[in-house]
Order: C-alpha cells, then structure tokens, then sequence
C-alpha cells in the first residue's frame, strides 16, 4: 500500500460478539493472552471463557458482551503489533457505539483497564435501563432516512443507528416498534429485523443510564487524544479530553451517525479502513456508503499474519 495513503481505524460494537472469537490469538499471541488474562483480571469476571466458550445465553447480555468485545479488539490490536510487525499509522480512528471505547483506548485518551470498568458498568446501566424502562431496536432496510424519520414521529419510536443510506436503527417501547415495523412494511422496506438487545439502546429511553455514567466517568482520567477519534454523536472528530467526556455522555441517549463518520473520514481523504475485532460488520456498512475505498478486517491469526499493511 502507498505509504501517502490515508487509513482510519474502526471497532465494531455490540452485536459482532461471538462464542469462540480470539481463542486462536490466545494460543498463538503472548500479547493477545496477556490481555485476556488483564481483563479477566481487572474485572473479575472470566473474560476469556465467555469468549472462547460462551455460553452464548451468557456472552450476549450487554453486561458482558461489551467487556468481551472491547478485550478481543485490543487483543487484535496488540496481536498486530507484536514481535515489531507495527501497523500504518492511521489518520484517524471510530468505533460503533461500545466500538467508541475501543477508539479511545487505541488513541491514548483512556487506559485499558479503565475502560474495561467503564464499559463493564455502561452495559450494567445499559442491562438495567432496558429491564426498567423496557423497549428493544429493529433495523429498517431499503428505506432512506426521511422516511424512517417519519415511520419513527408518527410510532413514536426514535432513530437510534443510521448505519449506511439503506439501513437505519430504530429504538422505542415494544408498542412502538410494532407499530413502526407495520408502517415501514407499508412504506416499502426491503426487510425489517428485530434486534436481540436489552433494551432501547441510542434514545431516551437509555436516560436512566446517565447519572451512573456521568458518576463512573468522573472516576477515570481521560487524556488529549493522540489521534482524533470521529465520534457517533456528531460524526465530528474529537481532540480533547473533556470533549471525550461530554461524548461519552452523549452516545447513550443520541443516534449513532455511522455513515456520517464514514464520510467525514472520506472527506477528509480517508481511503482505506481497516476493521478491527470480532466480525466484518463495519466493512460490510462502510462499503456501501463509500463504494471506492479499500476495506479489511482483522479478527483472527491467520487475517493478522495476512494483514497487507
């Protein structure tokens, strides 16, 4: 690869977890072992046995997963890294949602352990608004925004993910997301899917959830970004430590502005993404909001060992 070429770090969030990821880079990886094992450690929560051997009833509550998610993706990062193999540095990085914590971590603001915590008790506010207020998310595919945006004012659901021009996340009580599955059906969606998720993740149905964050974040010391991190908010890069903070705040209860993220990246001449973490899910999105890129992931010893750059 070109060594003017621009490339942006990405890290998926939850829903890409799945029983057995990163079990070949702890058998192959000092570095991937040693970071399973720290956050095992740090947590006292057995980490590595979710990931490797589930049960995949246990792995994927929110809880969970997003502890789980966040260790395989630094285990992949460091993996790459070991024995001086390095990786190009990038222009900037973006996470999904808990993908956001992973970014964050891989630009120097936040200390692995500390996000461990952080996103260990994000999803235990997550888990515990979700089972207080109820509520779930479903995927509207084949629609454009405007029009989930009106299914979403007229079923009182909220636009939660807008993940790519054709696919868009909503949130909202079980009534609502009825009602907003039957109007897209209606209106012409391709295809419609309801989430597996605890609860309304991305709206305000999540503000419960604020005060405990708000209270966990002021616990752990955030640093100046090393490199900007686009974050889901906004889809604007951030620089500062406490921009970091407010952010942070912010994603629980605001949309997800994916395919923004993507543009900005682009815009700003981005030309190669490389996904790192459990599955392919974000090169899948960022290939169809911007079909001239090159995108790669890596999840695994052997797309580590085939890594181009």
């Amino acid at each position: 690869m070109d060594e003017r070429t621009k490339i942006a770090y990405v890290f998926p969030g939850q829903g890409s977890q799945w029983v057995g990821m990163g079990r070949d880079l702890y058998e192959a990886s000092t570095a991937a072992r040693e970071t399973f094992r720290e956050a095992e450690g740090v947590l006292g929560v057995p980490i590595p046995q979710l990931c490797f051997y589930g049960p995949e009833e246990e792995l994927i509550q929110t809880i969970n997963a997003q502890p789980a998610i966040l260790t395989m993706s630094i285990a992949c990062l460091r993996a790459r890294m070991e024995g001086g193999q390095g990786l190009s540095k990038p222009s900037f990085l973006a996470g999904h949602s808990l993908g956001e914590y992973t970014a964050l971590v891989a630009s120097g603001a936040l200390d692995f352990a500390d996000a461990l915590c952080l996103v260990r008790e994000r999803g235990r506010l997550m888990q515990e608004a979700g089972e207080r207020v109820g509520g779930g998310m479903a995927a509207i595919i084949g629609l454009d925004e405007v029009t989930v945006e009106e299914v979403s004012e007229e079923a009182g659901t909220e636009v939660a993910n807008l993940n790519s021009s054709q696919q868009i996340v909503i949130s909202g009580s079980k009534e609502a997301l009825a009602m907003a599955m039957d109007l897209a059906r209606a209106r012409g969606a391709k295809r419609i899917i309801p989430l597996d998720v605890s609860g309304a993740f991305h709206s305000s149905l999540m503000e419960p959830a604020i005060e405990g964050m708000k209270e966990a974040i002021s616990q752990f010391t955030f640093r100046d970004p090393v490199i900007p991190v686009v974050v889901n908010s906004t889809a604007q890069p951030v620089t500062a430590a406490e921009e970091i903070k407010q952010e942070l705040l912010m994603q629980l209860t605001s949309c997800v502005h994916w395919r923004g993220s993507v543009e900005y990246m682009v815009g700003a001449g981005v030309s190669a993404f490389l996904e790192i973490g459990p599955g392919q899910v974000l090169s899948g999105l960022i290939k169809r909001i911007s079909q001239n890129v090159l995108t790669m992931s890596i999840g695994d010893v052997r797309s580590i060992r085939d890594l181009i750059f």
